[in-house]
């Protein structure tokens, strides 16, 4: 197991995804990134970033109190490599004050390192409507 925070990263990746809600909603956005490998790609931004780039995306975006709610509907796991399908529904607080609602799909691909650890190494979200 991995202590995040003190949270601690489960070794399945099924129950790992209650630990990324509860990280994403915290707003915390470099405590966020610290869940992905250093050269993760993530596309939460609608583009592919990674370093720097990735984890100032995060910093900024989890600032502005999105929420999020996900389901793990299909999990896919061989040696160190582990697939979650996940569904999700993410709420993002607009500047006049509401709410807009995007849910879809989302793709993460987890790698379990040296020392053990579960990160994150690619997620792609896709929201509905969209082509994958």
């Amino acid at each position: 197991m991995t202590m995040i925070n003190e949270s601690t990263i489960p070794d399945d990746p099924d129950l790992q995804n209650e630990l990324f809600v509860r990280i994403f909603n915290s707003g915390d956005g470099a405590l966020y990134d610290s869940m992905y490998t250093p050269d993760a790609i993530s596309n939460i931004s609608g583009a592919p970033l990674t370093g720097a780039e990735r984890t100032q995306f995060f910093k900024d975006f989890l600032a502005t109190g999105p929420k999020i709610a996900s389901k793990v509907s299909q999990t896919y796991t061989t040696g160190d490599t582990s697939l979650l399908i996940v569904d999700y529904q993410l709420e993002l607080p607009q500047p006049d004050g509401s709410t807009a609602t995007v849910q879809g799909t989302c793709t993460d691909v987890l790698i379990r390192n040296a020392e053990g650890q579960w990160r994150l190494a690619i997620d792609r979200p896709v929201p509905d409507g969209e082509h994958a």
